[in-house]
Formats: structure tokens, C-alpha cells, sequence
């Protein structure tokens, strides 16, 4: 069992203030009819909150590409939290590189959980709890490195898995208290690859080989054609997510197996 910081169980149990609730709906109602590129502006100037206090969370996967290009153009000196679960791809890590030098990002942030050596020193945990391990290597991190944070900028889209399926541009990050930004949430496939074409940005080298969707390598297998892109994250298991976009937060609370 992984004993988690009480603190942020504390943290969880908050409900959302109604003016927090009321800033959230009058955003998605302000933006509702614009492009993502508008919404990415005006979060990184201070229409969502202040100024500086939004970070991008990027896993410098098949598709961040995108959303790295649009801060990039927006502002370079945008806050980039790059989890390292050291159980990546190399690839992953070589491309973090070259993406960051190629865009000229110049506040990219490598995040990286302090005890596994304490809670995972075999690398063993992701047999007997994939949950336990995504907690332990990327969302409690993640959730350590955006304290201070009124909000972060994520690449979810609607058509990635049905806990997407009503994503808006904005929403409320529950028990957080902070806002989440999807500027590409009303984005298709097909925008996605118009937009890497047209604007030259460079491919994760995995996505030739078969991987739409890439995440740790223990736990991302190749897609067969005709496969949803996301089927072959924890592939055979009821999972579709890291944890760090659960709802309910119910990663963070358990760490471990579910009671």
C-alpha cells in the first residue's frame, strides 16, 4: 500500500467555490465560438487568471506537438511540466529535446516523483497496480509541481475516449480548486495532422511505428488498423487514464488498491 501526503486528501475534499463555478461557465460561454488558438492567448494573458500562473502539461507525446507550437507562438517563456515516470520511451525523452530546442521553449520543467526508489525500486508496481504506479510516478508529482499554479493547459480532445466525449475549453480541476484549459477540445484528427503539416512541426518517431497514443513503454503496445487510437494504453485492462485527469480524483485518494 502507498500512503499518500494527507494533505492532499484535505485538498480533495474542497468543493468549488460558486464564484469559481460562475468564472468557469462565463469562460466556456465567452469562448464558445473560438478557436484554440484564442483560447490559448487569453489564458496565457490573464484573461482566465493572473498572469504566469497557468503551466502547460505536456507529455511530449503523439500528438503535444500541437498544443507546445500554440504556447510557443504565444508566449515561450510558458511554464512546461514535463513528467518523467523513468519509464518512458527514449524516444520520448530524445524528442523532448528536440521539440523544446525546435519551438524555442525556454521554461520547460522535468518533474520527477522524489521516493520511488523508496515505493517502487524494482519497477514491479505496475504488475500488481498500474493505478498505484501512475499515482506514484505521475499524478502526485504532476499535482506537487503545479502548487502555486491558478491553472494548467492540457491536449485533451473530445474524440480521444468517452470521459472526453464533453469536454469543454474550460473546467474546474475537482477538489483542486484549480482551472483546467482544453484549447484543442473541439479538435479532429484530421485538424490535429492539418495542423502538423502545415506548420512543419516534427513527429514523435513512435507514431510511424504504430503508436498513436504513447505513454510509459511497459504500458503502451502498437495499434492495429482500425483500433481506437487510445487502444493500446493499458491495453486488456479497464483503464483509460494516468489518473491525473480522473474526475473524481480517485487515483490521488487510494494510491493503491481500491477499497
Amino acid at each position: 500500500m502507498i500512503d499518500l501526503d494527507p494533505r492532499q486528501n484535505d485538498t480533495l475534499s474542497t468543493a468549488p467555490s460558486s464564484d469559481l463555478v460562475e468564472k468557469v461557465a462565463g469562460l466556456n460561454a465567452r469562448f464558445k465560438h473560438h478557436s484554440a488558438t484564442a483560447v490559448m492567448e487569453a489564458t496565457l494573458s490573464g484573461v482566465a487568471g493572473e498572469r504566469g500562473k497557468f503551466a502547460l502539461v505536456s507529455s511530449f507525446g503523439a500528438e503535444s506537438v500541437v498544443l507546445l507550437h500554440l504556447a510557443a507562438l504565444a508566449d515561450k517563456m510558458t511554464p512546461v511540466l514535463f513528467v518523467d515516470t523513468e519509464l518512458l520511451f527514449t524516444e520520448t525523452l530524445v524528442y523532448q529535446q528536440e521539440v523544446t530546442e525546435r519551438l524555442g521553449l525556454r521554461n520547460v520543467q522535468l518533474i520527477k516523483a522524489a521516493d520511488i526508489a523508496e515505493k517502487d525500486p524494482y519497477g514491479a508496481l505496475r504488475f500488481s497496480d498500474t493505478d498505484a504506479c501512475c499515482a506514484l510516478r505521475k499524478t502526485l508529482p504532476l499535482q506537487h509541481a503545479l502548487n502555486g499554479y491558478e491553472g494548467w493547459i492540457t491536449g485533451r480532445k473530445r474524440f480521444q475516449s468517452g470521459t472526453r466525449a464533453a469536454l469543454d475549453f474550460f473546467e474546474i480541476e475537482d477538489g483542486t480548486g484549480r482551472i483546467k484549459v482544453n484549447p484543442l477540445a473541439h479538435w479532429a484528427p484530421e485538424d490535429v495532422r492539418a495542423y502538423m503539416d502545415e506548420n512543419r512541426l516534427p513527429r514523435h518517431p513512435l507514431v510511424a511505428k504504430g503508436y498513436p497514443s504513447i505513454g510509459c513503454a511497459p504500458c503502451t503496445s502498437p495499434v492495429k488498423e482500425g483500433e481506437d487510437p487510445r487502444a493500446g494504453r493499458w491495453r486488456n485492462q479497464n483503464k483509460e487514464e494516468c489518473g491525473i485527469h480522473v474526475v473524481d480524483g480517485k487515483f490521488l485518494r487510494t494510491g493503491a488498491q481500491q477499497q
